[in-house]
């Protein structure tokens, strides 16, 4: 696999390639304001040399100069589910440790870790049952 680009916005790549009405379908979700015009500040990486990375072969093809304390990944569980829950990394608290989020709340993630407003401890500890956080 080749290293991952260089991004002035949070990295979100796609792992899955098993279905491209799938992944159409997040990346309009990412570019769609929430109801208080939130969006997530994000790169798409739609390569195929990305397939079926894992979170730890993500981490180590991330460049030198990425500063940001998270990265996306949007796999076969994310793209095969309604709610698109993707896979966020944690880079800086706890590196490698991850949580799924619902497509439509990666704005939250991703804008308040990207600002030091929040930690991803805070969003970590409000994960439903099923292990996925989708709103406080």
């Amino acid at each position: 696999m080749n290293q991952l680009p260089s991004s002035s916005a949070t990295l979100v790549v796609r792992t899955d390639f098993s279905g491209p009405a799938s992944w159409e379908r997040l990346r309009k979700v990412l570019a769609t304001p929430d109801g208080n015009g939130f969006l997530p500040n994000v790169e798409l990486v739609d390569d195929p040399r990305f397939a079926g990375a894992t979170c730890a072969e993500a981490r180590n093809l991330l460049p030198g100069d990425y500063r940001h304390p998270l990265l996306v990944l949007a796999d076969t569980v994310a793209l095969g589910s309604a709610e698109l829950p993707v896979v966020v990394v944690d880079l800086w608290g706890e590196p490698g440790r991850s949580v799924r989020v619902v497509a439509a709340e990666l704005w939250g993630i991703e804008n308040n870790l990207s600002i030091a407003n929040m930690d991803f401890d805070d969003f970590a500890r409000a994960v439903d049952q099923d292990g996925v956080f989708r709103d406080f």
